[in-house]
C-alpha cells in the first residue's frame, strides 16, 4: 500500500487534485481508497472509503469548548490522533494499492503542531510521499512566494517524508507561470525580484533565508497543474511513479 499526502494552504485546491489523481491511477487499473482528514468539511468532489468525519464532530466541538471553526479543527485533529488505531484498521480493511490522503487548509497542523506529522508518520504504509500545493493565485508576487515556499520546506522537515512540489491552478495565472516557476529553479531571478520589492533591511533576510533553502534543496523546481484543464497532471504522475515505484508507471 502506497499512500499519497496532500497537504497545502487553504483553498489551494488539495480536494480538487486529490480526486484527480485518484482518477488517473484508476483509469490505469489501479485499487485506490480515498482518505479524507478534515473534519471540518463539507462537500467533496470524491467518496470517501475513510472518513475522519466518523470520529469528530466539529459542530460538537465547537458548543463544547467554546471554539471557532478554526479552533475546533484543531483540536479535532489532536482527537484524531488519538484514534490512529482505528483509522489503521479501517485503512487495512480497504487495503488499496494507493491510498490518496486529502489533509485540512489549516497548515499549522503540519507545519508547527504535533499531530498532523504524528498521523502521518504513525499510518503504516510501504511507500509515502507528500504532494504540498503552491496556490498559483497567491504566489504572484516574490515575498508571496517565498513565504508559500518556507511553508512548504517547514512541511518536509517536520513530515520526513519525499515531498513533491506543485503549483496549482495555472490556468488562472498563465501570464505569471513562466517567472514562477523561474523563481522556483533560479535562486539569482528569485532575489533580484525581491530586491525590486523589498527595502534593503526585508532584502537581506529574505536572501539570507534563500540561500539557506536553497542549501537544503529547495530549488528543485515547481510542476505546474490545472486541476480544472488537466494539463501538467502527467508530469505530476511521472514524479509519483518516480517516488512511489521506482519510475515504472501503473500497469492498464
Amino acid at each position: 500500500m502506497k499512500a499519497i499526502f496532500l497537504v497545502g494552504t487553504a483553498g489551494s485546491g488539495k480536494s480538487l487534485l486529490a480526486s484527480k489523481i485518484y482518477d488517473y491511477y484508476t483509469r490505469n487499473g489501479a485499487f485506490v481508497g480515498m482518505l479524507n482528514l478534515d473534519p471540518g468539511v463539507e462537500n467533496l468532489p470524491y467518496t470517501c472509503d475513510i472518513d475522519v468525519r466518523d470520529y469528530v464532530d466539529i459542530a460538537t466541538i465547537m458548543r463544547q469548548y467554546d471554539l471557532g471553526p478554526n479552533g475546533s479543527i484543531i483540536m479535532a485533529n489532536d482527537l484524531i490522533a488519538s484514534k490512529i488505531d482505528d483509522l489503521q484498521h479501517e485503512i487495512d480493511n480497504v487495503n488499496p494499492d494507493y491510498l490518496i490522503i486529502d489533509t485540512p487548509g489549516q497548515i499549522e497542523l503540519f507545519a508547527y503542531r504535533a499531530s498532523g506529522p504524528f498521523v502521518i508518520q504513525n499510518l503504516n504504509m510501504e511507500q509515502k510521499v507528500s504532494v504540498f500545493l503552491h496556490d498559483g493565485v497567491l504566489v504572484t508576487t516574490p515575498t508571496n512566494f517565498v513565504s508559500i515556499a518556507l511553508l512548504a520546506t517547514s512541511v518536509k522537515l517536520r513530515l520526513g517524508t519525499s515531498q513533491i512540489n506543485v503549483l496549482t491552478k495555472t490556468d488562472l495565472i498563465e501570464d505569471k507561470i513562466k517567472t514562477i516557476l523561474k523563481w522556483s529553479t533560479n535562486m539569482a531571478s528569485l532575489e533580484d525580484a525581491i530586491a525590486k520589492e523589498s527595502d534593503g533591511e526585508n532584502y537581506t533576510l529574505v536572501a539570507n533565508l534563500l540561500r539557506g533553502m536553497n542549501l537544503g534543496g529547495f530549488a528543485q523546481g515547481l510542476i505546474p497543474i490545472s486541476s480544472s484543464t488537466g494539463e501538467g497532471m502527467i508530469n505530476l504522475q511521472s514524479s509519483l511513479s518516480r517516488v512511489l515505484n521506482l519510475g515504472e508507471e501503473v500497469e492498464d
